[in-house]
């Protein structure tokens, strides 16, 4: 697919890397055509943004993008400062569900063009008097896939006997909530060991869902997480805390249980999940992906809609 779209994406780059979403998404969007270059901020809080006001303009002038596409409330807030280029700003869940960020997030909205959130809990939250868009990041069914439960644990060198939980992100997030995760493996018949989704490869994070008997989940609050996506796209067993949109993206699957906030009704849930360990190749909870369009070229090609109709009526502006 041809077209003249050049993307200028604008994110954090105080960690060490990109968060793979935002990337992943980018390279999917080239897939069907856009070109896009980066644009990270360095700096933390309101302040620290700003400061890379001058150096975004800079980029703008060089790159001279068609579209900004800030990730997050904050980077949101800076692109939009700058009136010479329209900006669309996806925000991802934290920006929105802690009320630190809502305002950030609330002014930068009203900067951009057009919002995107992924879910539908934050448009209520937001309470924005001009449209936004639901789309969730989608993620890539090539990437993520199912692989035999034995030869997986092979190759990350894990017990075929042993039972294997993996954390939905590091266990020093507040968010993730891995008090609660702890003290519902305590109440576990079976002994099993819970391993910290940290500092893997996108390949290995696929061995690992295919690894372990469960995905586990125990935020206390979330957008849309591409952890449980991933999960059913491996066709492993998910339990959840219902943050997000975590119950749409479950419902009506096998091996896939919401939980309360309390470690007996996770572990609970926990134990029943496991009844699918030796059962893997009769689950069929990958084509939920595509059933709910959440492949990253059905997602890209609905991230090109909104650039498109936000060029279009830029242009009808100017004349």
């Amino acid at each position: 697919m041809k077209n003249n779209l050049r993307v200028l994406i604008v994110c954090s780059g105080n960690s060490m890397n990109i968060p793979p979403f935002i990337i992943e998404q980018a390279e999917s969007l080239k897939s069907i055509g856009v070109v896009y270059d980066i644009f990270t901020i360095k700096g933390k809080g309101l302040l620290g943004y700003l400061k890379n006001y001058f150096p975004l303009l800079k980029k703008v002038n060089y790159y001279k993008p068609t579209i900004l596409h800030a990730h997050y409330g904050l980077s949101g807030l800076l692109a939009g400062l700058q009136r010479r280029v329209p900006v669309i700003i996806t925000l991802h869940g934290s920006d929105v569900n802690l009320n630190r960020n809502l305002l950030f997030s609330k002014i930068a909205s009203c900067l951009a063009k057009h919002t995107i959130v992924v879910n539908n809990k934050m448009v209520e939250k937001l309470k924005l008097n001009k449209k936004c868009s639901i789309i969730p990041c989608g993620i890539s069914l090539e990437q993520c896939y199912p692989i035999d439960i034995i030869l997986s644990r092979k190759m990350m060198d894990f017990d075929i006997n042993k039972k294997y939980i993996l954390f939905s992100s590091s266990f020093d997030r507040v968010e993730k909530n891995y008090k609660l995760a702890e003290e519902s493996i305590k109440l576990l018949v079976e002994k099993c060991l819970l391993i910290e989704l940290k500092e893997y490869s996108r390949e290995q994070v696929t061995l690992l869902l295919n690894a372990c008997d469960v995905a586990l989940s125990t935020s206390t609050s979330e957008g849309s997480p591409q952890f449980i996506k991933e999960a059913l796209a491996c066709n492993c067993p998910i339990v959840s805390t219902n943050v997000g949109d975590v119950k749409w993206l479950i419902e009506n699957t096998e091996a896939c249980y919401l939980c309360n906030f309390m470690p007996n009704d996770v572990a609970e849930k926990i134990q029943t999940a496991f009844k699918f360990s030796g059962k893997r190749d009769k689950i069929n909870n990958r084509r939920r992906i595509t059933e709910l369009g959440l492949d990253s070229e059905t997602i890209a090609k609905r991230i090109i809609e909104v650039y498109n109709e936000v060029i279009s009526k830029q242009k009808k502006k100017n004349l």
